[in-house]
């Protein structure tokens, strides 16, 4: 019985393995998959998640909220306003370090405005405002990694 036969990777698979393993740390990815010939490897991180509903600031008691309002702060992804992350990246409050932040909660942004950066395979890619409104909550922590369609902030 072969190596091959227990499973066990050879010395080329193992360096593609570590190299796919640089790339998810480079692009901020959550996993990554390569075929070719028959083989296919598969390598992923596992990411800690941290309930949303901690990072949601309530403007008022939940008991004098109404229904809806009550459970848009219990999931944020299903809020009308949500703006959702269009990649998978590492998200940014402000242009570059030490800048000040596009918005925080509370700001008045226009159509087209910009919300954040995030950064993917090393490029800085600004996210705008879809649409006119007041930002009410910022559901990410400045330099947080976040994944494709995960509510970033809130416009009302």
């Amino acid at each position: 019985m072969t190596a091959k036969d227990k499973g066990e990777a050879s010395g080329a698979e193992q360096r593609l393995i570590r190299e796919l393993a640089e790339i998810l740390d480079d692009t901020g990815l959550s996993e990554i998959e390569f075929e070719k010939s028959g083989l296919k490897i598969r390598v992923a991180r596992e990411l800690s998640v941290q309930p949303i509903a901690a990072t949601v600031p309530l403007a008022a008691p939940a008991a004098a909220a109404p229904p809806a309002a009550a459970a848009a702060a219990v999931d944020p992804a299903k809020h009308p306003g949500a703006v959702k992350s269009p990649m998978v990246g590492t998200a940014y409050l402000s242009p570059e370090p030490g800048a000040a932040a596009f918005i925080e909660i509370g700001t008045r942004v226009s159509e087209g405005d910009p919300l954040l950066v995030i950064e993917a395979m090393k490029t800085m890619n600004q996210i705008p405002a879809p649409n006119a409104g007041k930002v009410s909550a910022i559901l990410f922590e400045n330099g947080q990694p976040v994944e494709f369609g995960e509510p970033l902030v809130i416009i009302e």
